[in-house]
């Protein structure tokens, strides 16, 4: 529950994000604040649900990209524990994929990382009031999602990856080897090959190198919108 009711405490938040430098700027730019403070953070998910549940902070901030984990991950079993917890992701990810399924997972809102200081305070802000916060862009796309007159496209086959064979997907795209991938996400070689061959069945992709055109393709296609 948010302490607006009580304006001499503050409203704190929690921060999981792989990177040092992300989790120092999102904490002075949130202390800064006069009723919020950052009582925590980690890159770690098994580190997080424990700092979590023992600090029980008003909000989280989770990045979607974490070692070992998908922040999706975190978020559904952060649901499973505690319906009521609010949840923002900030991410460099492509907001029209993972905006949709971080929603999906149980998120409140869903913030860019390359967006202004003011919108990811104002996302925290919107969540604490009990409401939500995504783009105005992704909320006109949404709205377009449920138009009959809505015509699929290549890129929507990419829906029907699960979130771990999206990351894999995504790091394809991104040049990495599957040995690197598998090192990424702390499994076995074997396991993220076996990712990469339902992610061809699904995309229906005849060998390795059309999935690797196929993750470059999307990746363009994402980041010149």
């Amino acid at each position: 529950m948010a302490k607006t009711d009580f304006p001499h405490l503050k409203n704190t938040v929690y921060l999981v994000d792989d990177h040092p430098l992300v989790r120092d700027w999102l904490a002075r730019l949130i202390n800064e604040e006069t009723d919020l403070e950052v009582c925590g953070g980690t890159d770690k998910v098994d580190e997080a649900i424990l700092e979590i549940q023992r600090l029980k902070p008003n909000l989280i901030i989770v990045d979607i990209s974490l070692r070992g984990k998908s922040g999706l991950e975190l978020i559904r079993f952060l649901k499973d524990q505690n319906p009521e917890e609010l949840i923002l992701v900030l991410s460099t990810h492509d907001e029209a994929v993972y905006a949709r399924r971080a929603l999906k997972a149980g998120a409140r809102g869903y913030v860019n990382k390359r967006e202004t200081k003011e919108k990811v305070i104002l996302g925290i802000r919107r969540l604490l009031s009990g409401g939500m916060y995504i783009s105005e862009a992704l909320a006109e796309s949404l709205a377009m999602d449920s138009s009959p007159n809505k015509n699929p496209d290549w890129a929507g086959d990419v829906n029907l990856l699960s979130d771990r064979e999206l990351e894999v997907f995504r790091l394809l795209a991104a040049g990495r080897e599957t040995s690197e991938i598998a090192k990424d996400l702390s499994v076995s070689l074997k396991t993220v090959q076996s990712y990469c061959a339902r992610i061809k069945e699904k995309l229906s992709l005849r060998n390795a190198t059309e999935l690797l055109q196929a993750a470059t393709r999307w990746f363009d296609a994402q980041n010149s919108s």
